[in-house]
């Protein structure tokens, strides 16, 4: 079975990610998936290219915890989370989000609360490449909507090292 955490700088493969959740499962009905990719803007300034870093350990502890949570709330059968690390440029995939369960209710329901979880809570940081030069960004988007309709706790990471 693959893990469910994967924090890397290696590009993924949707059509693998999907079958691995499939494998060996006749209960699955349904898989819903979500994939991020990286925008050449970000608050109307061109980005040329982000670098994201995160704290090893930590990053994958903390969603490998809202697996489980997701677990608990929703009649999933399995879930998926990777989140690339390292330079990236417009266009390339950043975040995949893949969940399985017997009906497509769950599936959509426990992918969209994985990803608001990933918007606004997961720890990482962002370095984007601008016009005007270099700018560390934290990563989290502060969606209090997101948070709330999933009663999310609020966040006290440490800053950037």
């Amino acid at each position: 079975m693959a893990a469910r955490v994967s924090i890397q700088t290696a590009d993924f493969d949707l059509t693998q990610e999907v079958a691995a959740l499939r494998r060996d499962n006749m209960r699955v009905g349904a898989v819903c998936s979500f994939i991020g990719t990286v925008r050449d803007r970000s608050d109307g300034a061109s980005v040329a290219s982000m670098e994201l870093e995160h704290y090893p350990g930590m990053t994958e502890k903390a969603i490998e915890a809202m697996i489980d949570e997701a677990q608990r709330r929703f009649d999933v059968h399995g879930a998926r989370v990777i989140h690339r690390v390292g330079l990236l440029q417009p266009g390339d995939q950043i975040v995949l989000v893949a969940v399985s369960s017997a009906h497509r209710g769950q599936s959509f329901q426990a992918c969209e609360f994985l990803m608001d979880y990933l918007k606004t809570q997961a720890p990482f940081w962002k370095k984007e490449q601008t016009p005007q030069g270099a700018k560390w960004v934290d990563a989290r988007v502060s969606d209090d909507a997101a948070a709330a309709r999933w009663n999310l706790p609020a966040t006290n990471l440490p800053p950037r090292p």
